[in-house]
Order: C-alpha cells, then structure tokens, then sequence
C-alpha cells in the first residue's frame, strides 16, 4: 500500500509513483520501471538527457528542468546528487515516474554538527551577511562546499553546512529522454 505522500505525488502528477527508501533495494524486490523489451535502460555509469523535478511533500519546487532546457548529464559524475542518480538505475528512455524518498535515502538527515559558528575576521570582508545567503567555503585539502548563513553579529557569523533539503521528505520526479 502506498503511504500518503507518494499517494499525493501520484495523484497530483498523474504519474506512477514509488515510495523509495533504497531504489536499489527497490528494484531488486521486483519494481520494474513500465515497458519492456530491448529498450535501452539507464545504467550507472549512463550518459543521458532527461527533464526532473523536485519538490517537497506539499508541491513546492526547490528545482526543476520542466518547462526549461532538458539536463544532459553524465552518471556517476557528481552532476546529480547521488540518491537521485539511484532512483533513475533501470529506467527506459521516455519513461516517466515520480519517487518518494524519505529524509535519509534523500538527503540525509539534518547533523547539528554541521551548524558552525566562524569568527567575522576568518571571513571575506564582502559576505554578503543577508541570512539565508549562501558562501563558498574551501576545506585544508582543496574541496570545495557550501555554508547557508543562518545568523551573524558584529564578531561570529553561524553557517549551516548540511544539505538545504537534509532532514526533509522529496519528491523527485523524472523523465528520461534519451540514453546515449
């Protein structure tokens, strides 16, 4: 039986929905993405162009590419987070089909850890200070993340590190156009 969120994601797009904790797992248990045949179907390592979306459990967008330029992109490239990489693995060119993920096979859960309070001088003096703004931040080996400012004052400013959708329930939905 469906849960109440993934019965709203189908009603309200009109597609077929699954409730995704683990879209592997999913698969192995016998969801087969709709159609057959010898159709080419997405691997992990697929070059495809698609459409998505995704939204939170009451419809607000916080991306998509419908009704805009379809993605071209390569899997396994970091170009797509990773739990939406796995929901689209066995999915067929001009498949459409929209999955719940729960906060953890999404995004994760929120880490209070990752909410640091930085000294003002340790930061550019242009920062934008307008809570909600985003900054890029370089760790001591190279890698590059992002902080969203939550507050700030005239010595520390607070920046959240987690993922802007962790600890919340998505939607995601795809439209796979061509696999090259």
């Amino acid at each position: 039986m469906q849960d109440d969120v993934t019965q709203r994601a189908s009603v309200a797009s009109g597609l077929p929905a699954r409730n995704v904790q683990n879209p592997v797992a999913a698969q192995a248990a016998g969801e087969q993405p709709a159609g057959g045949g010898a159709a080419a179907t997405v691997g992990p390592q697929s070059y495809l162009t698609l459409r998505y979306r995704v939204t939170l459990p009451d419809g607000t967008d916080a991306v998509s590419t419908f009704g805009a330029r379809a993605a071209t992109l390569a899997l396994g490239t970091g170009q797509l987070a990773e739990p939406l990489e796995r929901c689209l693995i066995g999915m067929q060119a001009g498949e459409r089909t929209a999955f719940t993920l729960d906060a953890e096979a999404a995004f994760g859960l929120r880490n209070p850890e990752l909410v640091q309070r930085i000294a003002r001088d340790a930061l550019p003096r242009e920062l934008d200070d307008e809570a909600g703004s985003q900054m890029a931040f370089t760790d001591a080996s190279g890698a590059r993340f992002a902080g969203t400012l939550v507050e700030y004052d005239a010595t520390h400013a607070v920046f959240d590190f987690n993922h802007p959708l962790a600890g919340r329930t998505v939607v995601f939905e795809a439209e796979i156009i061509g696999i090259l």
